[in-house]
């Protein structure tokens, strides 16, 4: 026997939270926040969660409400104050993991901010954490004590882009960090097509911000290009990817990415005449708060079914295997 579900999103009005647990059969269960006039905070939940498992929805991110930061505490603070209340078992569901890329020393003295988030979590009382398309799965896993989940919106790249690519194609990782991602869709989608997409990717080097690398490995010419990419934060990869395909006589370049902050020079690669079309999913929800001019040039791919079946069958103490074994197919 399984013990009652809880979920709760700290991201009010969300639209993928609402999703994730209308596709569960759930209600959002109701909590309240008051800010107090020091710039404290307190927040609590408005029903019963004794013996409950509770799930907690929030992707981690900065906007005009909040810092990244501010939701990061307001939701240790939470987690705590759930275990408080009584809960069972807590589930910290960020579709979007904040500080993810922080996960090695670049300089002498650097921080390895991803794990002292690992330990803020472990240390408010979390039971598991699980999140999307995290920027480096063994860091993500071995940063961790408690249990991890980890899915990916391959499958939904795959099926988008099936009906989309004709001709011959090639999948384009924009550094080399993200080859393997490239390779996996690459597969996936020779698979489902039923002929051989090819390969290639861009050098890039990073240093105090400034990117650096002009060179792309591998032919492109003459072929219709997707460039997969984990994240979109500046859009500045991006932008320098698509680029370097025109250059090298792409007939047609789409773009896709599963978060995408929406910062820096974003605007600049929308307006890029070379992109044909740009894919993101709905993991963080600007998208759906900007101007109407980026949501006519982006196209949004949901993961609240994938979200929904993993907690369920988290919830239900089933394998996951299963949605990975899917997301080869």
């Amino acid at each position: 026997m399984t013990n009652p579900l809880s979920i709760f999103d700290l991201d009010s009005n969300s639209s993928l939270a609402f999703a994730t647990a209308s596709a569960l059969g759930a209600p959002l269960s109701a909590w309240e926040e008051r800010q107090f006039e020091d710039g404290e905070h307190k927040a609590r939940p408005l029903e019963s969660v004794r013996g409950h498992h509770v799930v907690l929805l929030q992707s981690l991110y900065s906007d005009a409400a909040h810092s990244v930061n501010d939701r990061l505490v307001r939701e240790l603070f939470f987690v705590a104050a759930l275990k408080d209340a009584g809960a069972t078992e807590v589930t910290v569901v960020a579709p979007y993991l904040a500080y993810a890329r922080k996960d090695r020393r670049s300089k002498p003295r650097d921080p390895v901010t991803h794990r002292y988030v690992a330990q803020l979590f472990e240390a408010v009382g979390s039971d598991r954490l699980l999140t999307i398309d995290v920027h480096n799965l063994a860091a993500y896993q071995n940063a961790f004590r408690i249990p991890t989940e980890h899915l990916e919106a391959k499958s939904l790249f795959v099926d988008h882009f099936a009906t989309l690519l004709e001709g011959n194609a090639c999948i384009l990782s924009p550094d080399v960090g993200g080859v393997k991602r490239a390779e996996a869709l690459r597969r996936s989608l020779s698979r489902r097509l039923g002929r051989e997409l090819n390969s290639a990717f861009m050098q890039k080097w990073r240093s105090r911000g400034e990117l650096s690398g002009e060179r792309l490995v591998g032919d492109v010419a003459g072929q219709e290009v997707v460039i997969i990419d984990d994240l979109i934060a500046s859009g500045a990869t991006l932008l320098r990817t698509i680029e370097a395909a025109e250059r090298a006589g792409a007939r047609r370049i789409h773009a896709a990415a599963t978060h995408a902050l929406w910062a820096g020079k974003s605007h600049a690669l929308l307006d890029h005449p070379a992109l044909t079309t740009l894919v993101v999913t709905d993991t963080l929800p600007l998208l759906q708060r900007a101007n109407p001019v980026l949501q006519q040039r982006v196209e949004l791919l949901s993961v609240a079914p994938l979200l929904a079946e993993a907690i369920g069958r988290i919830h239900r103490r089933e394998s996951l295997t299963e949605l990975w074994l899917d997301a080869e197919t």
